[in-house]
């Protein structure tokens, strides 16, 4: 998402034609990669229950003075000294919304990683897709599919990717709604303050955040030497280094408190930031992600590999 120049030439039809067509032509097999991580993490993902109206058993909690006698339990009651009541889950569901970056940046991939960010995004976010509508609740994707609720949630996700034009921007998000949940998956190159420009306003309107930045190894060890050219992909500017190692030590530290500052203030908002390299099972971002979705606490950085 970042650049080194000031403005982006247009894209011509025949590029942004030949970009949607590479990105569909990725989306199948990234279908097929997000069914096998979702079924390798699906054991130990029990869901966002939480206690409420509904027919299923949850869990048994001590009895509080105050609460309905109606609800305690009394054979579980009788093991022990303690009062216990009988909770029910909570069965309505709930819509989340994905979305993952396509912007050029997210095609690059070093030696180091296993895929490219794009193509990493796709399978953390088609993976959501397949493990929430398991669970029953609502899916929807910003400018390519409505919420929907159903068994097959990541194939229809899968093949509304196909035929919308990759999304380099969030776009409009008007009908998420208040308490609606929404992940966001990208590289989060562009200035922090224009990420938050954003984000900041849906976190005003209620909406529960988690993000997602993927990252390519070399992004943050910069293990370049030498006469190195680096090129933006997204407006071909160019840089030259005469010996790149004597911008290493300046690169990381920028790099990280670029990541710092973005983190800590989605943070301040009250959504959960975690960070998920390529060289990393992808797995690893879908338990980070599940831990926050369940509201488990984070650590001051949530890392995913």
């Amino acid at each position: 998402m970042a650049a080194l120049g000031k403005t982006v030439q247009p894209t011509s039809s025949s590029e942004a034609l030949a970009r949607a067509r590479q990105r569909a032509a990725l989306v199948p097999d990234c279908l097929v990669e997000a069914r096998r991580v979702s079924n390798s993490v699906i054991a130990g993902w029990h869901g966002r229950r939480r206690r409420g109206i509904g027919e299923n058993f949850w869990q048994f909690r001590p009895y509080v003075p105050g609460e309905s006698l109606s609800r305690i339990d009394w054979r579980r009651s009788a093991r022990d000294d303690h009062t216990y009541l009988r909770d029910r889950e909570w069965e309505a569901a709930h819509t989340l919304w994905l979305w993952a970056d396509a912007s050029a940046s997210m095609m690059f991939k070093s030696d180091l990683g296993q895929v490219s960010k794009e193509s990493r995004a796709l399978v953390v976010v088609l993976a959501l897709a397949e493990i929430l509508s398991r669970s029953g609740e609502r899916i929807a994707y910003p400018g390519a599919m409505e919420p929907v609720a159903a068994r097959n949630a990541a194939e229809r996700l899968a093949g509304a990717l196909v035929l919308a034009p990759p999304s380099t921007a969030l776009p409009d998000l008007t009908r998420v709604a208040t308490r609606n949940d929404i992940i966001v998956v990208s590289d989060f190159l562009d200035p922090p303050e224009e990420v938050l420009a954003t984000l900041a306003p849906l976190a005003k309107r209620g909406i529960r955040g988690h993000v997602l930045e993927v990252c390519d190894p070399v992004e943050e060890i910069f293990p370049y030497a030498g006469r190195t050219e680096f090129v933006d992909p997204e407006t071909g500017g160019k840089l030259t280094l005469g010996r790149a190692e004597t911008a290493g030590a300046e690169y990381r530290n920028a790099y990280l408190a670029r990541r710092e500052v973005l983190g800590g203030a989605l943070r301040r908002l009250g959504w959960s930031f975690t960070t998920h390299r390529t060289d990393r099972p992808a797995s690893e971002a879908l338990v980070a992600l599940h831990m926050h979705l369940s509201g488990m606490p984070a650590t001051t950085l949530a890392r995913a590999g």
